[in-house]
């Protein structure tokens, strides 16, 4: 089957054409009809299988007809992530050349007053990210009242991120006779929860079975040690030899993992660049745009990049962190092996890691064979300065049950047998100078101590003689009351008042 025999116009036949494609995805196949036919679509595929022209190529033909109006779009486009969201944009600038239609991109970074501009000139697809969707509609500049059609793309991605309580805020707020499509790669419990309550009899399109990978991706695990730097170590020695290695995107669990394995591949000599969710707009889509050109041919990034990002030319994906969540799995290693082409993904796994590998071979249906060849960590130069550090956040972690060693030195004798530290303590330089100090005098036990001596205030008077005494108070003594039993010269003048007895006694 040819895209002609789907039902598009002759405009987007020709911009389809003019891209080099000439045969659709089985998601496009199933999916673009249904679209055309103005009926809901739940489409499930894997990542890499073309989901977003399943809905790009229909929602032009649609959009041929009628006009936008100032603050009021005619279609609407969630995405999780700004990427994603600028890559369905470009999907609209590739496909839509020939037609006149005003696209609109809304997501954080930007400046609130370019974007109401666009909104004011009408806009017939608006793409955005929830949060900046509804910083909009909450100030007054978007009304989502005109919302023909509605897409919810990447929707196991929302709920991961937790922005399906916004995604219900803006149902509620377009056109209940709408027309929805919902695409997603997984569908866990929750999501098909959401599938219910936001489409209308849909026709469901499943190309694959949920949470499968790509058979043309190679799959490997390769054992590692607990300690991070024998992780970047295992790293840098699989970039260097990865076969048929042309460029690849190294995934981590957290942002400053990402800052650190980034800054390690520098300064071990490699040509890398970062992308997580901590960046600013201009830098993600800069090291995004270096990436897809060839610029830098290793990308370190969080899960910001593990979704719905169109690199056709990625030929390896590197776990350095096995995910937590199995889903994420498979959009990790969907970054490579796409359109038909062979790709190679390798997780790097410590021995906390057995438990996530268990649930994601459980989710994909298969095992995943251990990488061949003797992958044996050996020290090299510039780890050395790292382990003290690492070793200090470990012992810090783990709630003071070990205090942080000190310096180089004493880190080195710590490993000494407790006899060696104490004889090096009292070492032969060291002995001239204790001998030459006199030995001082045993004291006599404090019960011993004839009262003859003085205490420390007599003491401190009689070393301080030379200083006039005027004005400073007597040191306290001890004072020895010498009293003759009925002499009662020693007790306050009050107490020796009479009582008076209670009258009538």
């Amino acid at each position: 089957m040819s895209f002609s025999d789907l039902g598009l116009s002759e405009k987007v036949l020709a911009a389809v054409a003019a891209t080099g494609y000439t045969n659709p995805t089985p998601i496009q196949e199933q999916a673009i009809p249904h679209v055309l036919a103005r009926k809901d679509v739940l489409g499930i595929a894997q990542t890499g299988t073309g989901k977003t022209a399943a809905f790009v190529l229909p929602m032009l033909t649609i959009l041929e007809k009628g006009r936008a109006r100032a603050r009021m779009p005619r279609t609407l486009i969630l995405e999780p992530t700004r990427e994603l969201a600028a890559q369905v944009k470009e999907n609209f600038d590739r496909y839509g050349a020939g037609q006149k239609l005003n696209v609109a991109l809304l997501i954080g970074g930007v400046s609130f007053g370019d974007q109401d501009a666009k909104l004011m000139r009408g806009v017939d697809v608006l793409i955005a990210t929830p949060g900046r969707l509804l910083d909009h509609t909450e100030r007054g500049g978007l009304l989502l009242t005109g919302v023909e059609l509605l897409v919810i793309d990447e929707a196991d991605r929302m709920l991961d991120m937790g922005f399906i309580p916004d995604i219900e805020r803006i149902c509620k707020l377009v056109p209940f006779t709408r027309q929805t499509l919902f695409f997603t790669a997984t569908m866990p419990p929750e999501i098909r929860r959401i599938t219910e309550a936001f489409l209308h009899n849909p026709q469901k399109v499943e190309v694959s079975r949920p949470a499968t990978t790509a058979v043309t991706v190679t799959q490997a695990q390769v054992p590692a040690g607990r300690e991070a730097h024998e992780k970047r170590e295992l790293l840098r020695r699989l970039l260097r030899e990865a076969k048929d290695l042309k460029n690849a995107i190294i995934f981590c669990n957290r942002k400053r993992e990402v800052a650190i394995v980034h800054k390690s591949l520098q300064k071990h000599g490699f040509s890398v660049g970062a992308l997580h969710g901590d960046m600013d707009q201009p830098a993600r889509m800069a090291a995004l745009d270096q990436f897809r050109k060839g610029e830098l041919p290793l990308l370190v990034a969080s899960d910001v990049a593990a979704r719905g990002l169109d690199i056709p030319e990625v030929s390896h994906v590197f776990n350095f962190d096995v995910p937590h969540h199995a889903d994420d799995y498979v959009h990790r290693i969907g970054r490579t092996g796409r359109a038909g082409r062979t790709g190679t993904a390798i997780s790097i796994v410590t021995p906390l890691d057995q438990k996530s590998m268990v649930a994601i071979e459980k989710l994909i249906g298969q095992s995943i064979p251990r990488a061949e060849g003797d992958y044996e960590v050996h020290a090299e130069a510039g780890d050395a300065a790292e382990r003290p550090r690492e070793q200090r956040g470990r012992e810090r972690s783990r709630g003071g049950r070990g205090k942080p060693q000190r310096g180089g030195r004493d880190r080195e004798r710590s490993h000494e047998p407790r006899e060696a530290r104490g004889e090096a303590r009292h070492s032969a330089e060291a002995r001239p100078a204790a001998e030459a100090r006199p030995a001082r005098e045993a004291r006599p036990p404090r019960e011993a101590r004839p009262s003859s001596e003085p205490r420390h205030g007599a003491r401190a008077q009689a070393n301080n003689s030379h200083v006039p005494s005027i004005g400073r108070p007597e040191p306290r003594r001890q004072r020895e009351v010498d009293t003759e039993p009925g002499d009662h010269s020693h007790l306050p003048a009050f107490l020796l008042r009479p009582v008076r007895s209670p009258a009538g006694a």
